[in-house]
């Protein structure tokens, strides 16, 4: 079958493509995408070239390149051997890509509740990454917790914090529209890391320091800068993909010291097959997302406010390129093309 796909040719160049593909096996399921959603640090660091992305262990530097790994849509066929969906069905596909029909294991399927839209579903993958890193952290009700960082994870993760009942919970950006928009979705306090006293601020609303901080910046200042805020046996989950290696960081004195734990939080790090408290499945958060979302406790609707028709993906990845103020969370309608 013909599909329509947004790749990357070469760097700094978006194109919707059109290629063949087929059913491969028996557990293979065809979903026709009604909606994908943009990851743009991650799909910035694809399209511009960067060699750290998707959790490679060796650098890759090669092109051409595809991108997108959350959408939603309907079943449109099934292999012979797949149980859990069935054609009609909608659901939420993981890991699949920028293109108008994915063709997935049955593994990376779920189903959605019907009151939950596409829109909702094609951030409820993404939505993981910071569930996860929360998980890892072991957050008690009542502790404080801080967020370095408020792009799309980390807005994600003050509306899960905030859900698992920290307290207070603590946006941190310079960017103030991404400030504003971490309070309407549930922080208690924010801040702009360059003012002047930021940490001691952190410590006055934390009664001495967050017990929890989501790293979500990726570079080395901002890791720098949430350890100063942090309380002794604090725990830091590195969520942010680290595209430098440029750390300056006084390891003695900010986390030795003070017995602060330090957790990768990449999204693959994680089980495969089977949950456990602090580490569960890709397909465990995903459920565990939308029953949320179904039963009120996360509302992700204030957070739709970009969509794109895919034959727009040259000047929408321009802009991820160029405009540091591009939407938090943006998104492929595939309805309209």
């Amino acid at each position: 079958m013909k599909v329509r796909q947004i790749i990357f040719p070469q760097p700094n160049c978006a194109e919707l493509i059109e290629k063949d593909i087929e059913l491969k096996g028996p557990h293979d399921v065809v979903v026709k995408t009604e909606v994908s959603t943009i990851s743009p640090g991650t799909e910035r660091a694809n399209i511009i070239g960067d060699a750290n992305v998707a959790g490679r262990h060796a650098p890759d530097t090669s092109f051409p390149r595809s991108s997108g790994y959350n959408s939603a849509g309907v079943v449109v066929r099934v292999g012979e051997a797949v149980t859990s969906v069935k054609p009609g069905d909608r659901v939420v596909v993981y890991w699949g890509k920028h293109q108008d029909y994915n063709i997935v294991p049955e593994e990376q399927v779920v189903k959605m509740p019907d009151d939950i839209s596409f829109e909702e579903g094609a951030l409820s993958f993404i939505a993981t990454f910071s569930l996860a890193a929360i998980r890892k952290t072991k957050l008690e009700i009542g502790e404080p917790a801080m967020v370095m960082g408020l792009g799309l994870l980390g807005q994600l993760a003050i509306r899960l914090l905030r859900a698992a009942g920290a307290y207070p919970v603590i946006g941190v950006d310079p960017v103030a529209t991404r400030r504003e928009e971490a309070v309407q979705g549930g922080a208690d306090y924010v801040f702009d890391p360059f003012e002047e006293g930021f940490a001691d601020r952190v410590k006055a609303v934390t009664d001495g320091g967050a017990k929890v901080c989501i790293e979500v910046t990726g570079v080395g200042a901002g890791l720098d800068g949430a350890l100063d805020c942090m309380a002794k046996f604090g725990r830091v989950a590195l969520l942010g993909c680290t595209r430098s290696k440029e750390f300056q960081i006084d390891y003695y004195r900010k986390v030795h010291c003070p017995g602060i734990t330090m957790i990768g939080a990449h999204t693959n790090a994680r089980p495969k097959a089977e949950s456990s408290p602090g580490y569960f499945t890709h397909r465990d958060d995903i459920t565990a997302v939308l029953r949320l979302q179904a039963a009120g406790r996360l509302d992700f609707k204030p957070m739709l406010t970009a969509k794109y028709s895919p034959t727009e993906c040259a000047p929408v990845y321009d802009r991820i390129i160029h405009d540091r103020s591009f939407p938090t969370v943006a998104q492929f309608d595939w309805r309209q093309i």
